[in-house]
């Protein structure tokens, strides 16, 4: 069995505090989307997984054994770099290859898994090639293939599509999840892209200044978010977020403390009757859909509805959210409150 497990991990450099005594888990099989903006600890947690990185505190279990004090050669795990990170002298097939010869797996039979590696991820058609002549999409299938050929306890992935096209990028996402399931093995997929870590994740960790906010599926994640920060950060455009006692009022509250309601922009619905009135100062057309911008009182909201029968800017509307639609918070602590 394989899995990877994190102890009360903290990493310091100096004064600053990269992970705050980190406690995760990613089980066997398992792909756990990392998701943070920039400096939340994201790469630094990966980088203390592969060996590259001491730890301060903590501990750093994999398949149950605890790796914390022991080289990255000796982790059996792979990592896919952002950047690739290939060899560009070396072939394809030499590249897919290159980890088992220098492990003095025999030359043959590092070739013939190297074949079954490329043709897991489609690449075998470039095995004679040589990087600098492969496209983005194809370099990123090399280092994949390169990766799997060992066989690890655990793959490591450092944002490996974020050098990729619009297009690309969603045709590789959509191949990785293929390769996931067809492989089965255990995952930790880095990313600050809330798409690619709710699509791709069977969980999802958030993390923010080097502390963990939530671990869940993604409809955990979407539905239920653990705090302000993980609503605000988890889908775009952004949660509304106003004060309790706002324009949207809901009833039934739990008392004795200042709240915030929050609703998705794909929840805030537009009515003919009811709800309170807005005025539309702003509307984006996003293909289908419609980004609607409106200032209700002091407030501003958005809406996301069909861009079919939009409405204009400058025109008045009314808007409404259903109850089972409101996310409520802590307004000092920021943290999830249940009143359902």
């Amino acid at each position: 069995m394989s899995g990877l497990r994190l102890e009360g991990v903290r990493k310091t450099y100096g004064s600053l505090e990269a992970l705050c005594a980190v406690d995760i888990e990613a089980a066997d099989g398992e792909l756990l989307a990392v998701l943070g903006p920039s400096g939340s600890g994201k790469s630094t947690l990966l980088r203390i997984v592969a060996g590259l990185e001491a730890v301060t505190a903590g501990r750093v279990l994999i398949g149950g054994h605890d790796v914390t004090n022991l080289p990255p050669g000796r982790r059996n795990v792979s990592m896919v770099f952002q950047s690739y990170a290939l060899f560009p002298h070396l072939t394809v097939e030499e590249n897919i290859a290159f980890g088992l010869e220098v492990r003095d797996v025999p030359r043959r039979e590092a070739r013939e898994r190297a074949l079954r590696a490329a043709i897991l991820v489609g690449c075998e058609g470039v095995l004679g090639r040589r990087p600098g002549v492969l496209s983005g999409g194809e370099r990123q299938r090399v280092a994949l293939a390169r990766a799997l050929v060992r066989e690890p306890d655990v793959f490591l992935l450092d944002e490996p599509l974020s050098n990729l096209d619009a297009e690309l990028r969603v045709q590789t996402r959509s191949e990785l999840k293929a390769l996931h399931e067809r492989v089965g093995g255990t995952m930790v997929y880095v990313t600050h892209d809330q798409v690619e870590a709710l699509v791709l994740g069977d969980r999802v960790a958030v993390l923010r200044g080097g502390e963990l906010q939530q671990v869940g599926t993604p409809d955990e994640i979407w539905h239920a978010p653990a705090n302000r920060f993980v609503a605000r950060f988890v889908g775009s455009p952004p949660m509304n977020l106003m004060p309790a006692d706002g324009p949207l009022r809901v009833a039934s509250l739990p008392g004795g403390r200042e709240l915030e309601i929050g609703v998705r922009p794909d929840a805030l619905r537009l009515v003919a009757d009811g709800g309170v009135e807005a005025e539309v100062v702003l509307v984006e057309v996003v293909g289908a859909d419609a980004v609607v911008h409106l200032h209700v009182g002091r407030h501003e909201l958005v809406a996301r509805v069909s861009a079919e029968g939009r409405p204009r800017a400058g025109e008045t509307v009314r808007v409404e959210a259903r109850p089972e639609d409101v996310h409520v918070f802590d307004a000092h602590s920021g943290e999830r409150v249940s009143w359902t």
